[in-house]
């Protein structure tokens, strides 16, 4: 398990981390035009074809637009307050990157702010749809991006089964199961953010 120093935890913010080959988590751009515009050009070189922005605060649309217009740009704000997560964000998010993945060799990122609960959330909720089980998607999350807290993955299950035929004692297990794996797991999710939000003002 990778350990989290307070530097480390910096290192992590704007990495691109990939979950698969073609599922990508990282944080946003940076605020500065020029350093965005550096970040973004990384993206490309990355091979990003899309980005599945969760951030409620901002969009980079009209960037990404003008610098690496050959990249599409899905826009699913949402807020990220600790509070419930809806369905119909999940069930957009996940019909965006199923278009995405249509196209060849696409791959797809998704972002927050910080990388930390929102779009890792996101990821998640994707992986199940892509017939992923709870446990080895949060450990695939987690193993690629350490300082990923995942705080809506319940919400996230909750979704899926709403659009599965299974039955409520399926639901029961695997939400007994994903809350078993975040006591196993546990991060100091607050020092992570703190930890960012200081570097984070240098940008």
């Amino acid at each position: 398990m990778t350990t989290l120093t307070p530097e480390a935890i910096t290192t992590w913010h704007r990495r691109l981390c990939d979950v698969t080959p073609w599922l990508v988590i990282s944080g946003d751009l940076p605020q500065r035009r020029k350093l965005a515009i550096e970040k973004l050009r990384e993206w490309v070189e990355a091979g990003i074809t899309d980005i599945v922005d969760v951030r409620g605060e901002w969009s980079d649309a009209r960037l990404v637009a003008s610098i690496a217009p050959q990249i599409r740009y899905h826009y699913l704000g949402t807020h990220d307050d600790g509070t419930e997560q809806s369905d119909q964000w999940f069930h957009d998010g996940i019909a965006a990157m199923r278009a995405a993945l249509e196209h060849e060799n696409a791959k797809v990122m998704v972002h927050c702010h910080m990388g930390v609960n929102r779009g890792p959330s996101m990821a998640f909720a994707f992986l199940l749809a892509h017939g992923w089980e709870p446990i080895a998607a949060l450990d695939a999350i987690r193993d690629a991006r350490p300082i990923a807290g995942i705080i809506y993955a319940s919400d996230a299950l909750r979704a899926l089964h709403a659009i599965r035929t299974e039955n409520g004692t399926a639901h029961s297990d695997d939400a007994e199961r994903v809350e078993q794996w975040f006591d196993d797991n546990e991060i100091d999710i607050e020092t992570i953010i703190r930890r960012i939000r200081i570097t984070g003002s240098e940008d």
